[in-house]
Protein backbone atom coordinates (compact mmCIF):
# COMPACT_ATOMS: atom_id res chain seq x y z
CA UNK A 1 0.00 0.00 0.00
CA UNK A 2 1.44 3.47 -0.77
CA UNK A 3 1.45 6.50 1.10
CA UNK A 4 -0.65 9.24 -0.79
CA UNK A 5 -4.02 10.04 0.02
CA UNK A 6 -6.41 10.30 -3.12
CA UNK A 7 -9.32 12.38 -3.14
CA UNK A 8 -12.04 12.12 -6.03
CA UNK A 9 -15.21 15.14 -6.21
CA UNK A 10 -16.08 18.42 -6.36
CA UNK A 11 -14.17 21.77 -6.71
CA UNK A 12 -16.32 24.40 -6.32
CA UNK A 13 -16.70 28.25 -5.85
CA UNK A 14 -18.12 28.66 -2.44
CA UNK A 15 -20.77 32.07 -2.48
CA UNK A 16 -22.17 32.67 1.31
CA UNK A 17 -24.29 35.16 2.38
CA UNK A 18 -25.68 35.67 6.26
CA UNK A 19 -28.36 38.47 7.09
CA UNK A 20 -26.91 40.96 9.47
CA UNK A 21 -30.65 41.07 10.76
CA UNK A 22 -32.39 38.15 10.49
CA UNK A 23 -34.34 36.52 6.90
CA UNK A 24 -37.72 38.38 5.48
CA UNK A 25 -38.70 36.62 2.43
CA UNK A 26 -39.79 37.98 -0.60
CA UNK A 27 -37.56 40.94 -0.37
CA UNK A 28 -33.30 41.93 -0.06
CA UNK A 29 -32.14 41.30 3.06
CA UNK A 30 -28.77 43.48 4.53
CA UNK A 31 -26.51 40.81 4.48
CA UNK A 32 -22.73 39.88 4.36
CA UNK A 33 -21.55 38.06 1.50
CA UNK A 34 -18.24 36.65 0.52
CA UNK A 35 -17.00 34.06 -1.81
CA UNK A 36 -14.41 31.47 -1.11
CA UNK A 37 -13.05 28.25 -2.10
CA UNK A 38 -15.30 24.88 -1.70
CA UNK A 39 -16.18 21.76 -2.83
CA UNK A 40 -16.16 18.65 -0.25
CA UNK A 41 -13.36 16.92 -2.18
CA UNK A 42 -11.59 19.87 -2.52
CA UNK A 43 -12.22 21.23 0.85
CA UNK A 44 -11.21 17.76 2.38
CA UNK A 45 -7.84 17.85 0.29
CA UNK A 46 -7.01 21.23 1.20
CA UNK A 47 -7.46 20.16 5.11
CA UNK A 48 -5.29 17.16 4.22
CA UNK A 49 -2.60 19.07 2.58
CA UNK A 50 -2.45 21.61 5.44
CA UNK A 51 -1.75 18.61 7.81
CA UNK A 52 1.01 17.59 6.11
CA UNK A 53 -0.34 14.86 4.19
CA UNK A 54 0.41 13.87 0.49
CA UNK A 55 -2.81 14.03 -1.15
CA UNK A 56 -3.80 13.84 -5.08
CA UNK A 57 -7.07 15.66 -5.88
CA UNK A 58 -9.19 14.60 -9.20
CA UNK A 59 -11.58 17.10 -9.79
CA UNK A 60 -13.01 19.08 -12.67
CA UNK A 61 -13.30 23.22 -13.43
CA UNK A 62 -14.31 25.57 -16.16
CA UNK A 63 -11.46 27.40 -18.61
CA UNK A 64 -12.26 30.48 -16.44
CA UNK A 65 -10.46 32.97 -14.12
CA UNK A 66 -12.56 30.99 -11.29
CA UNK A 67 -11.41 27.27 -12.01
CA UNK A 68 -7.78 29.02 -12.56
CA UNK A 69 -8.15 30.53 -9.20
CA UNK A 70 -9.67 27.39 -7.20
CA UNK A 71 -6.34 25.04 -8.56
CA UNK A 72 -3.81 27.41 -7.45
CA UNK A 73 -5.25 27.98 -4.23
CA UNK A 74 -5.14 24.58 -4.05
CA UNK A 75 -2.30 23.57 -5.16
CA UNK A 76 -0.65 26.46 -2.72
CA UNK A 77 -2.07 24.49 0.64
CA UNK A 78 0.16 21.73 -0.42
CA UNK A 79 -2.54 19.18 -2.80
CA UNK A 80 -1.22 17.84 -6.14
CA UNK A 81 -3.81 18.44 -8.42
CA UNK A 82 -1.62 17.14 -11.73
CA UNK A 83 -5.37 15.47 -11.99
CA UNK A 84 -7.42 18.37 -12.27
CA UNK A 85 -9.16 18.61 -15.56
CA UNK A 86 -9.85 21.86 -17.20
CA UNK A 87 -12.83 21.84 -19.58
CA UNK A 88 -13.16 23.92 -22.43
CA UNK A 89 -16.75 24.96 -22.55
CA UNK A 90 -17.88 24.27 -18.94
CA UNK A 91 -18.30 26.95 -16.20
CA UNK A 92 -16.52 25.91 -13.18
CA UNK A 93 -19.01 24.83 -10.41
CA UNK A 94 -20.57 26.89 -7.35
CA UNK A 95 -22.30 26.30 -4.43
CA UNK A 96 -24.35 29.80 -3.18
CA UNK A 97 -25.84 29.18 0.71
CA UNK A 98 -27.61 31.47 2.43
CA UNK A 99 -26.85 31.22 6.22
CA UNK A 100 -29.20 31.71 9.28
CA UNK A 101 -28.17 34.58 11.55
CA UNK A 102 -25.96 31.86 13.45
CA UNK A 103 -24.51 30.66 10.65
CA UNK A 104 -26.43 27.47 10.21
CA UNK A 105 -27.62 26.66 6.65
CA UNK A 106 -30.94 27.91 5.72
CA UNK A 107 -31.00 26.57 2.05
CA UNK A 108 -28.52 26.32 -0.44
CA UNK A 109 -27.82 25.68 -4.62
CA UNK A 110 -25.13 23.67 -6.07
CA UNK A 111 -24.05 23.73 -10.09
CA UNK A 112 -21.22 20.04 -10.08
CA UNK A 113 -22.24 19.74 -13.74
CA UNK A 114 -18.70 19.87 -15.20
CA UNK A 115 -17.90 16.70 -12.56
CA UNK A 116 -19.47 14.50 -15.70
CA UNK A 117 -16.05 14.87 -17.11
CA UNK A 118 -14.87 12.69 -14.41
CA UNK A 119 -15.52 9.23 -16.24
CA UNK A 120 -15.16 5.97 -15.57
CA UNK A 121 -12.63 5.84 -18.43
CA UNK A 122 -10.43 8.85 -16.71
CA UNK A 123 -10.26 7.55 -13.64
CA UNK A 124 -9.01 4.10 -14.89
CA UNK A 125 -6.84 6.17 -17.08
CA UNK A 126 -5.34 7.57 -13.80
CA UNK A 127 -5.57 4.13 -12.17
CA UNK A 128 -1.39 4.13 -10.98
CA UNK A 129 -2.94 6.53 -8.38
CA UNK A 130 -5.25 4.21 -7.04
CA UNK A 131 -3.16 1.57 -6.80
CA UNK A 132 -0.46 3.29 -4.65
CA UNK A 133 -2.73 5.18 -2.43
CA UNK A 134 -3.11 4.47 1.49
CA UNK A 135 -6.61 5.55 1.39
CA UNK A 136 -9.10 6.74 -1.31
CA UNK A 137 -12.01 9.54 -0.43
CA UNK A 138 -14.78 10.37 -2.89
CA UNK A 139 -17.46 12.62 -2.71
CA UNK A 140 -21.16 12.90 -3.84
CA UNK A 141 -20.67 14.90 -7.49
CA UNK A 142 -19.60 11.90 -9.26
CA UNK A 143 -21.82 10.29 -11.39
CA UNK A 144 -23.19 6.81 -10.22
CA UNK A 145 -20.94 4.78 -12.74
CA UNK A 146 -18.27 6.81 -11.86
CA UNK A 147 -18.79 5.95 -8.08
CA UNK A 148 -18.66 2.21 -8.85
CA UNK A 149 -15.96 2.74 -10.83
CA UNK A 150 -13.81 4.05 -7.76
CA UNK A 151 -15.46 1.15 -5.64
CA UNK A 152 -13.72 -1.74 -8.16
CA UNK A 153 -10.44 0.14 -7.85
CA UNK A 154 -10.18 0.56 -4.11
CA UNK A 155 -11.75 -3.38 -4.19
CA UNK A 156 -8.68 -4.38 -6.81
CA UNK A 157 -6.07 -3.05 -4.97
CA UNK A 158 -7.38 -3.20 -1.53
CA UNK A 159 -7.17 0.32 -0.62
CA UNK A 160 -9.82 1.66 2.34
CA UNK A 161 -12.76 3.98 0.96
CA UNK A 162 -13.62 6.87 2.69
CA UNK A 163 -17.15 8.72 1.23
CA UNK A 164 -19.29 12.59 2.10
CA UNK A 165 -22.44 12.38 0.71
CA UNK A 166 -22.15 16.42 0.23
CA UNK A 167 -25.85 16.91 0.36
CA UNK A 168 -29.12 14.98 1.37
CA UNK A 169 -30.18 15.06 -2.58
CA UNK A 170 -27.11 13.34 -3.86
CA UNK A 171 -26.87 11.16 -0.60
CA UNK A 172 -29.06 8.37 -2.23
CA UNK A 173 -26.18 7.87 -4.31
CA UNK A 174 -24.16 5.93 -2.31
CA UNK A 175 -26.69 3.73 -0.71
CA UNK A 176 -25.51 0.34 -2.95
CA UNK A 177 -22.19 1.15 -1.78
CA UNK A 178 -22.47 1.29 1.82
CA UNK A 179 -21.02 -2.45 2.71
CA UNK A 180 -17.16 -0.83 0.74
CA UNK A 181 -17.33 2.17 2.82
CA UNK A 182 -14.58 2.35 5.54
CA UNK A 183 -15.72 5.94 6.17
CA UNK A 184 -18.94 7.38 6.15
CA UNK A 185 -19.22 11.22 7.51
CA UNK A 186 -23.01 12.51 6.75
CA UNK A 187 -24.94 15.12 8.82
CA UNK A 188 -28.31 13.73 10.54
CA UNK A 189 -30.32 14.35 7.29
CA UNK A 190 -27.91 12.74 4.93
CA UNK A 191 -27.32 9.44 7.09
CA UNK A 192 -31.59 9.03 7.32
CA UNK A 193 -31.31 8.81 3.47
CA UNK A 194 -28.55 7.02 3.32
CA UNK A 195 -30.49 4.20 5.56
CA UNK A 196 -33.68 5.37 3.54
CA UNK A 197 -35.03 6.52 5.79
CA UNK A 198 -37.93 9.33 5.21
CA UNK A 199 -38.49 12.62 6.93
CA UNK A 200 -41.74 11.14 8.86
CA UNK A 201 -39.64 8.38 10.62
CA UNK A 202 -37.02 10.47 11.70
CA UNK A 203 -38.18 11.50 15.29
CA UNK A 204 -38.05 7.79 16.31
CA UNK A 205 -34.53 7.12 14.78
CA UNK A 206 -31.86 8.86 17.13
CA UNK A 207 -28.77 10.30 15.20
CA UNK A 208 -27.04 7.20 16.81
CA UNK A 209 -29.15 5.24 15.57
CA UNK A 210 -28.28 6.09 12.34
CA UNK A 211 -24.90 5.37 12.86
CA UNK A 212 -25.29 2.01 14.23
CA UNK A 213 -27.51 1.50 10.94
CA UNK A 214 -24.88 2.28 8.65
CA UNK A 215 -22.36 0.16 10.56
CA UNK A 216 -24.87 -2.76 10.31
CA UNK A 217 -25.08 -1.86 6.28
CA UNK A 218 -21.70 -2.26 6.08
CA UNK A 219 -19.55 1.15 6.94
CA UNK A 220 -16.98 0.38 9.27
CA UNK A 221 -17.26 3.62 10.69
CA UNK A 222 -19.79 5.96 10.83
CA UNK A 223 -19.64 9.22 12.13
CA UNK A 224 -22.62 12.00 11.97
CA UNK A 225 -22.55 15.79 12.32
CA UNK A 226 -25.38 17.02 14.95
CA UNK A 227 -26.91 20.59 14.34
CA UNK A 228 -24.69 21.68 17.08
CA UNK A 229 -21.43 19.52 15.42
CA UNK A 230 -21.25 17.40 17.88
CA UNK A 231 -19.97 14.06 16.43
CA UNK A 232 -22.22 10.61 17.16
CA UNK A 233 -20.18 7.88 15.88
CA UNK A 234 -20.44 3.81 15.56
CA UNK A 235 -17.83 1.46 14.68
CA UNK A 236 -17.87 -2.16 14.60
CA UNK A 237 -16.77 -2.07 18.33
CA UNK A 238 -18.06 1.37 19.81
CA UNK A 239 -20.46 3.83 19.81
CA UNK A 240 -20.29 7.21 21.70
CA UNK A 241 -20.76 10.85 21.26
CA UNK A 242 -18.59 13.73 21.27
CA UNK A 243 -19.85 17.33 22.13
CA UNK A 244 -19.04 20.37 20.73
CA UNK A 245 -16.02 22.63 21.69
CA UNK A 246 -16.92 26.32 20.43
CA UNK A 247 -16.77 29.81 21.40
CA UNK A 248 -19.11 31.17 18.85
CA UNK A 249 -20.66 29.28 15.34
CA UNK A 250 -19.71 32.06 12.64
CA UNK A 251 -20.47 29.80 9.85
CA UNK A 252 -21.10 26.00 9.73
CA UNK A 253 -19.86 25.77 6.08
CA UNK A 254 -16.97 22.73 5.29
CA UNK A 255 -17.24 21.72 8.74
CA UNK A 256 -18.19 18.64 7.96
CA UNK A 257 -15.69 17.70 5.22
CA UNK A 258 -12.91 19.35 8.15
CA UNK A 259 -14.21 16.30 9.93
CA UNK A 260 -13.20 13.94 7.16
CA UNK A 261 -10.08 15.10 6.38
CA UNK A 262 -9.27 14.97 10.12
CA UNK A 263 -10.86 11.72 10.34
CA UNK A 264 -8.51 10.16 7.93
CA UNK A 265 -5.29 12.44 8.51
CA UNK A 266 -5.76 10.22 11.73
CA UNK A 267 -6.08 6.82 10.46
CA UNK A 268 -3.50 7.04 8.13
CA UNK A 269 -1.38 7.77 11.13
CA UNK A 270 -2.57 4.47 12.93
CA UNK A 271 -4.48 6.36 15.52
CA UNK A 272 -7.74 4.48 16.93
CA UNK A 273 -10.57 4.86 15.72
CA UNK A 274 -12.03 7.31 18.96
CA UNK A 275 -8.52 9.36 18.58
CA UNK A 276 -9.90 9.77 14.93
CA UNK A 277 -12.71 11.04 15.67
CA UNK A 278 -11.93 13.43 18.92
CA UNK A 279 -9.45 14.86 15.70
CA UNK A 280 -12.27 15.08 13.94
CA UNK A 281 -14.23 16.97 16.87
CA UNK A 282 -11.51 19.05 16.71
CA UNK A 283 -11.66 20.09 13.28
CA UNK A 284 -15.21 20.86 13.15
CA UNK A 285 -14.96 23.26 16.09
CA UNK A 286 -12.03 25.32 14.73
CA UNK A 287 -13.89 24.95 11.25
CA UNK A 288 -17.34 26.37 12.78
CA UNK A 289 -15.53 29.62 13.73
CA UNK A 290 -14.35 30.77 10.65
CA UNK A 291 -16.03 32.52 7.90
CA UNK A 292 -13.64 30.47 5.68
CA UNK A 293 -14.80 26.88 4.18
CA UNK A 294 -11.24 26.01 5.45
CA UNK A 295 -9.40 26.95 8.49
CA UNK A 296 -6.43 28.90 6.34
CA UNK A 297 -4.24 28.55 9.16
CA UNK A 298 -4.98 24.75 9.90
CA UNK A 299 -2.26 22.72 12.08
CA UNK A 300 -1.95 19.33 13.63
CA UNK A 301 -1.00 21.74 16.75
CA UNK A 302 -4.06 23.36 16.35
CA UNK A 303 -6.08 20.10 16.27
CA UNK A 304 -4.21 18.92 19.25
CA UNK A 305 -5.07 22.26 21.17
CA UNK A 306 -8.69 21.70 20.72
CA UNK A 307 -9.14 17.92 21.76
CA UNK A 308 -11.68 17.13 24.03
CA UNK A 309 -10.56 14.30 25.65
Amino acid sequence: MGEHILVIGATLLDTKGKPIAGLEPGTSNPARIRSTRGGTARNVAENLGRLGADVHLISAVGNDSTGKQLVAQTADSGVDVAQVLTIEGENTGVYMALLEDDGSLSVALDDVQVMAHITPAFLRQNETLFKEAAMLMMDGSLTIDSMQTVIDLAQKYRVPLCADPSSTRLAYKLRPFLPYLHLVVPNEVEAAELCAIDIAEMETNEPLDLARRLVKAGVENAVITLPDFGLDYATSDETGYIEANYIEKVDNTGTGDSVTAAIIFGMINDLSPIQCIRLGAAAASLTLQTSETVVPDLSLDMLYDHLIV
